[in-house]
C-alpha cells in the first residue's frame, strides 16, 4: 500500500484478501501448520520457501499486523514481539553482544534504562548514557571501537524530552553504527524517524498502537537502510555465515531484510518472546483507528496543558505543545502535527501534594499504564521510575513531584473538571 496515505494504511495495510478469504484479519489461533512431505517443511526449515511451520517462529496474524505497522513506519520488514520491553532488548541484542558498547539516551523509559544499564551491562554490554541535549562534538567522543549502537526515545516517557534525531543520526552513522529509536509515544501518525535518518524503530505496540489496554505487545521495524556490509566487522552476525542456521550469510540471502530475519532465525527461536495471535488481533483492530485517536489525544492534552499552566496549585508543565515549553522548538521541527496525549506536571507542595491530587480524581484511574483512550494518572517516581536512585531519576528528567497524566479521548472538559476538583482537595 506504497501509494496511500497514513491513515488510511491504518485502516487497511498489512492485509490484502483475495477472493474467499476473511474481510477482517483471521485469528491464527495455532502452535503448528501441517504439510504434506518432509520436503516442504525441510525447505521451510533451511529458508529456501516463504510459509509457516511453528508461531514461535512466524504466525499469520502476527506478520499481517507487523505488515502493517512496516507499512505505517515506512520500513522494509518488522516483527512482532510479546512486549515494547521485548522489542527494545532484541533490537539491541540482535547487533551487540558480550564486549560491545551502546550510547543511549538518559532520558527514556525507567524500564528501558533498567534493562540497558543493569541487564544487558550483566550480559556484558557496556552502555554510555548520554543527556538528549548533548553536543554535537560531545557526543562525538562518546564512541569507542566497539560501540554498535545508538539509542533513545523519540519523545521520552515521562520526561517528554524530544529527541534530536538528526544529530544522534549524524553522530551514529559518522561512525559506522545505526541510530535505534522507540517511537512509541508519538507513532507514525505524528513521526516517521526513517524520514529523519533512523535506521531502526521499536515501539512498545501495547500503548497508543493498541489504544485500549487490553494487550502487552511490541515492534521492530528496520528502514533498511544501514549498510551493514560496509561495516562488516563491526556486524559479523549479519555479515558472515551463521553456523545455527545452516551457514545462511544474512546479508547475501535476505538483502535490506536481513536484520529483520536474523531476529526472527536467531532471537525468536531462542528466546521466542512471540505474541499470541489473539493480542496481535486486538493490536491490528486497534491501530484502524490510530490516525482518529492520536489527534483527539493530542487535542484534549494541549487544552488541559494550557488549563494547567494558569492553574495556582501547579507549579509547572511540560508539553511540548505549549509555546513556551523547552520542548516547543524540538517538537516544531519533528512533531509539527502533534506529539501525543502525555503531560507531565507538578503540584504545589510536592511530592505528598501529588500523592493527594492524585487519589482525589475521579474520573481518571490511577494505574500502572499510559496511553489508551481512558483516562490515567501516575507518580513515576514511585511507581515505574522506583529502581532508580535520584542521580538517575534526575538524568532521565523525572522529579519527585512529577506527575504523568495521559489524557484520554473523552470529553475534554470533564477532564479537565474532574482534575480542578482533585486539585481543590
Amino acid at each position: 500500500m506504497a501509494n496511500y496515505n497514513i491513515d488510511t494504511i491504518c485502516v487497511q495495510g498489512g492485509y490484502e484478501p483475495k477472493k474467499g478469504e476473511p474481510r477482517v484479519v483471521p485469528i491464527v489461533q495455532s502452535t503448528t501448520f501441517k504439510y504434506e512431505t518432509s520436503r516442504q517443511m525441510g525447505d521451510l526449515f533451511d529458508l529456501k520457501e516463504p510459509g509457516y511451520f511453528y508461531t514461535r517462529l512466524a504466525n499469520p496474524t502476527n506478520d499481517a499486523v507487523a505488515n502493517k505497522i512496516c507499512q505505517l513506519e515506512g520500513g522494509v520488514a518488522a516483527i512482532l514481539t510479546s512486549s515494547g520491553q521485548a522489542a527494545n532488548f532484541y533490537a539491541i541484542f540482535n547487533i551487540a553482544g558480550a564486549g560491545d558498547h551502546v550510547i543511549a539516551s538518559s532520558a527514556i523509559y525507567g524500564g528501558t534504562y533498567n534493562l540497558i544499564a543493569k541487564t544487558m551491562k550483566n550480559m556484558g554490554i557496556e552502555t554510555t548514557f548520554v543527556d538528549p541535549d548533548i553536543s554535537q562534538e560531545e557526543l562525538d567522543s562518546k564512541f569507542r571501537p566497539n560501540t554498535k549502537l545508538v539509542f533513545g526515545e523519540v519523545l521520552a516517557n515521562p520526561a517528554l524530552k524530544i529527541l534530536d534525531i538528526e544529530k544522534f543520526t549524524k553522530a551514529a552513522h559518522k561512525h559506522g553504527v545505526p541510530l535505534i529509536v522507540d517511537n512509541t509515544f508519538p507513532t507514525p501518525i505524528f513521526c516517521r524517524p526513517f524520514e529523519w535518518g533512523a535506521d531502526i524503530v521499536t515501539h512498545s505496540t501495547t500503548k497508543y498502537m493498541n489504544g485500549f489496554a487490553n494487550a502487552v505487545g511490541g515492534a521492530v521495524v528496520d528502514s533498511g537502510n544501514f549498510d551493514w556490509t560496509k561495516y562488516s566487522e563491526k556486524f559479523p552476525g549479519l555479515t558472515t555465515p551463521d553456523e545455527t542456521y545452516h551457514g545462511t550469510v544474512y546479508t547475501e540471502s535476505f538483502g535490506k531484510a536481513a536484520y529483520i530475519v536474523k531476529m526472527t532465525t536467531n532471537l525468536m527461536r531462542d528466546l521466542g518472546s512471540i505474541p499470541s495471535p489473539q493480542n496481535s488481533f486486538y493490536l491490528g483492530v486497534g491501530l484502524e483507528t490510530l490516525h482518529l485517536r492520536m489527534e483527539r489525544h493530542y487535542e484534549n492534552a494541549l487544552a488541559l496543558a494550557k488549563h494547567l499552566e494558569k492553574h495556582p496549585k501547579v507549579s509547572w508543565v511540560s508539553f511540548s505543545g505549549l509555546e513556551n515549553d523547552s520542548q516547543h522548538e524540538l517538537a516544531k521541527k519533528y512533531l509539527p502535527k502533534g506529539s501525543c496525549g502525555v503531560i507531565s506536571f507538578g503540584v504545589v507542595g510536592g511530592r505528598e501534594a501529588a500523592v493527594k491530587f492524585m487519589d482525589s480524581l475521579k474520573l481518571a484511574a490511577i494505574v500502572t499504564h499510559v496511553a489508551d483512550a481512558r483516562t490515567c494518572v501516575l507518580h513515576p517516581a514511585s511507581t515505574t521510575h522506583r529502581q532508580m536512585n535520584d542521580e538517575e531519576l534526575l538524568a532521565a528528567g523525572v522529579s519527585p513531584d512529577l506527575i504523568r497524566m495521559s489524557v484520554g479521548i473523552e470529553d475534554v472538559q470533564d477532564i479537565i473538571a474532574d482534575v480542578d476538583q482533585a486539585l481543590e482537595k
